[in-house]
């Protein structure tokens, strides 16, 4: 990171958020009531939303080329890339020590670009432990997230409208600024610290939430959100013993998803049967009778995808 010689500082916290990484994702930056900015995508990850926030900020104040930005961010992953990874990803053509793509890479380079000859820092700060700068942004973030999800457009904010003189300070608990290095790890290490493993309470609440998305309409109708919570090798069976598969099931959203009522979160059964896989099971009322209809979910990576669901009916089938 650049060390300050500018006159003028400004402090703002960026963050990203995605619900069900990947899902609905939002990102946000945030330096007063006055100056924030949010958006997001239908479907995204939480590294995503991480990264444009930060590029978002660049972004919004280039007009201020002499100002010193210093950054609040949660995320070692995007600090890592910027300030250690990023050199030796350029000097392989932007590819890993394994020889595989560096994920990101819009992003990535269109950061390189706009950090290009400014004045920043960045400083690590835990997530959710109260900095208020990172609690506005994450809220934003998730708030944008939520909109998408919902299908509406995220309010995006008025954006850096800058005030000639004054300095933009964080508290009189500033932190140190990290000083850039052009150094990288070994082959290998260039890879995102393992995210926290949620607890059994925390893991039960997202796999109902992304059981609740299937059958929201803002979310069947968009082949791409529903999309992103199929697993790859998904099976369905249907009321009356049909085998359907993941193509089948992009193609008939609305048929194989709606329901007459809303989803009854409250009478579902949640099981975790292991540390990558659940189980829901909760009574529906589709067009074609009512089902119990059993989901399993399973872990992908960072992400959790509906791999199997299997209806069964309670009663008779149109």
């Amino acid at each position: 990171m650049k060390a300050s010689s500018s006159p003028q500082t400004i402090i703002a916290a960026a963050d990203g958020s995605a619900l069900g990484n990947p899902g609905p994702a939002g990102w946000a930056w945030y330096v007063d009531a006055d100056r924030w900015a949010a958006g997001g995508w239908e479907h995204g990850t939480n590294n995503m939303g991480e990264l444009k926030a930060v590029l978002d900020l660049f972004e919004a104040t280039a007009h201020l080329p002499q100002a010193h930005l210093q950054i609040i961010c949660d995320s070692k992953y995007v600090i890592d890339s910027l300030t250690k990874w990023m050199p030796g990803w350029k000097k392989k053509g932007w590819k890993k020590s394994d020889g595989k793509p560096v994920l990101n890479l819009d992003l990535l380079q269109a950061l390189d670009k706009a950090m290009d000859g400014r004045s920043y820092s960045f400083e690590w700060v835990k997530g959710h432990s109260g900095h208020p700068l990172n609690e506005a942004a994450d809220q934003l973030a998730n708030g944008a997230a939520k909109s998408y999800q919902a299908g509406q457009e995220p309010e995006a904010g008025p954006g850096y409208k800058d005030q000639p003189g004054q300095e933009q300070a964080l508290t009189a608990q500033r932190k140190p600024a990290q000083q850039k290095t052009e150094s990288f790890p070994e082959p290998g290490l260039e890879q995102a610290p393992a995210p926290q493993k949620p607890s059994p309470q925390e893991l039960e609440q997202l796999i109902l939430d992304l059981e609740a998305q299937t059958h929201r309409p803002q979310t069947y109708r968009s082949e791409k959100l529903l999309g992103g919570l199929l697993a790859p090798q998904l099976t369905w069976i249907s009321g009356r013993g049909r085998l359907t598969q993941r193509p089948a099931v992009l193609e008939h959203r609305a048929l194989a998803c709606a329901l007459k009522a809303d989803w009854p979160r409250q009478q579902a059964q949640f099981q975790l049967l292991n540390d990558h896989t659940a189980l829901v099971i909760s009574p529906v009322e589709t067009e074609r009778g009512s089902v119990w209809r059993a989901s399993t979910w399973i872990q992908q990576g960072e992400s959790w995808q509906l791999v199997h669901r299997q209806d069964t009916p309670t009663g008779p089938q149109a």
